[in-house]
């Protein structure tokens, strides 16, 4: 079965040309769309229902460079270990600690400015670690992007909780 990146004709790999996978995405679509398969059989509406389905889960993959990242680490053998790794460098703990009590204390103030700065920040430190994170995969170093990935993972939870607050606060 082919991988996410063969379905497309894409290079396997973290960079990816965004108007290329749209490209490929509405080719994928048009070939097997539902619609073209009207007077078809059973199972070539069922074939072409799965192809559809699964050019929609691919491009969501690949369309997300968070998926995208944790998806090329499982693609080379790397486990991400999400539930059993939980290990976190020191400056990444601290970071988190220093946002939960921002957040608390945001929080209990009600204060929209206190949670815009702590959103800009999260978006920062997302922005840098994707960075890092693409720069691992496209040197085929997946264990030490694994580690990234699970840093982006805290960073996208942690950044939904403060938009969860910002939400409450409206």
């Amino acid at each position: 079965m082919q991988n996410h990146f063969e379905l497309f004709q894409l290079p396997q790999q973290f960079t990816i040309d965004a108007a290329a996978l749209d490209s490929a995405y509405h080719e994928v679509q048009h070939r097997v769309h539902p619609d073209r398969f009207a007077n078809a059989s059973d199972s070539e509406r069922r074939v072409a229902m799965q192809w559809a389905t699964r050019a929609n889960e691919a491009y969501k993959t690949l369309k997300n460079p968070f998926r995208r990242a944790a998806y090329l680490c499982e693609l080379n053998g790397v486990d991400l270990e999400v539930e059993s790794n939980t290990s976190m460098p020191p400056a990444f703990l601290m970071q988190q600690m220093e946002w939960r009590e921002a957040l608390d204390d945001a929080r209990a103030a009600k204060d929209g400015a206190a949670l815009d700065a702590l959103e800009a920040a999260i978006r920062s430190e997302r922005k840098a670690v994707l960075e890092a994170t693409a720069a691992h995969l496209d040197n085929g170093d997946f264990r030490q992007a694994a580690g990234l990935v699970r840093q982006l993972m805290f960073l996208e939870k942690f950044s939904d909780e403060v938009a969860n607050v910002q939400d409450a606060l409206i």
